[in-house]
């Protein structure tokens, strides 16, 4: 109860976009090679942001 105005942070925030993204790359897998492949990309440069933010 006492978390339920907790602002989440950066990397939570990126965190989940990421499994977002990765939730759609999966299920674009089998349908669409091309826009997967955009979904994994775009996936990838947020797990570099997340790395950054965490390592500084």
């Amino acid at each position: 109860m006492f978390g339920l105005f907790k602002k989440k942070t950066q990397v939570e925030k990126l965190q989940d976009k990421f499994n977002k993204l990765m939730k759609e790359w999966h299920e674009l897998s089998s349908i669409n090679r091309s826009e997967s492949d955009k979904k994994y990309a775009e996936a990838e440069a947020i797990a570099r942001q997340i790395e950054l933010l965490k390592s500084s």
